[in-house]
């Protein structure tokens, strides 16, 4: 069975929550929701006792001390984890290539954003297991959030022919963030759901995507990691190299154009806490 790895994406400034969240202090870092920071419940989320290796943090270093703060915060995660240090922001493709090109090639990386309220953990779970077991097999996963409005805010998954075994299905289609009239045409076609960005994906198989879809994205985090440094838990791509990476989200360099993509339906209660409204339907 391959081990499985929570890749942590800490990255953007959360501004919509100005004057709460600044960039000096984002969300993620924040107890938004609960005692915990939305930081500190993502890491909780992803146990030890549940299965999962320690966790790979992908920050920027204006958040390496908060990054490090909240990773001691959190029972037994902090001495297993690896954070990577990202010289300048290069959109989610390059992030998550960081964490792959640090890994085993047989793990399976398990993708969550650092900003998102998940009030069902237990169900969280559930998705997170069948997800992995799917990627195991080589497709290459994402989490479809039950849609339960009409959300123009999201982009869309639309689900495909199911899998046998794992409760798994093809993606049939990703969907842009769509009108109002799209979406709830969406809802009430019942088989679209929500794209929250939570993947799962072996190492191997997302690099033999990324180096077929963007060879250019690969072969320039291959580079940055190779003349990279580390600095006890902490790893320094290099710098010059990295800012010549592309930005690209992971959705648009490889989740749309595999012929692997697969979704795992995900009943959870979540949020990605994006405004002041978010938050308060999460408060409630």
């Amino acid at each position: 069975m391959s081990i499985l790895v929570p890749v942590i994406l800490c990255g953007g400034s959360g501004t919509r929550l100005w004057p709460r969240s600044r960039a000096a202090m984002p969300k993620p870092f924040l107890p938004l929701v609960g005692e915990s920071t939305l930081f500190e419940a993502a890491l909780a989320r992803c146990p030890g006792s549940a299965g999962f290796a320690g966790p790979v943090v992908v920050t920027g270093h204006k958040h390496l001390g908060h990054v490090e703060a909240q990773l001691g915060a959190v029972a037994g995660v902090g001495a297993g984890a690896q954070v990577i240090v990202e010289p300048s922001a290069r959109n989610t493709a390059a992030a998550i290539a960081l964490a792959a090109y640090r890994l085993p090639e047989d793990a399976v990386m398990l993708v969550c954003p650092s900003d998102h309220h998940i009030g069902n953990v237990e169900a969280f779970a559930v998705a997170a297991a069948a997800a992995a077991k799917l990627a195991e097999q080589g497709w290459l996963v994402s989490l479809g959030i039950e849609a339960t409005r009409p959300e123009t805010g999201f982009g869309y998954l639309k689900r495909g022919d199911a899998i046998p075994e794992h409760g798994g299905f093809r993606t049939a289609q990703f969907v842009e963030k769509p009108d109002l009239a799209r979406a709830q045409a969406f809802l009430a076609e019942g088989i679209y759901a929500w794209n929250g960005g939570i993947f799962a994906f072996r190492v191997k198989d997302f690099l033999t995507e990324l180096e077929q879809h963007r060879p250019d994205v690969a072969a320039s985090v291959a580079e940055a990691v190779a003349k990279g440094t580390e600095d006890g838990q902490r790893f320094h791509p290099d710098a010059d190299l990295f800012a010549k990476v592309p930005s690209v989200s992971v959705d648009y360099a490889v989740m749309e154009n595999t012929t692997r993509a697969a979704m795992v339906p995900a009943d959870m209660d979540w949020s990605d806490i994006g405004n002041w409204h978010a938050l308060h339907e999460a408060l409630d």
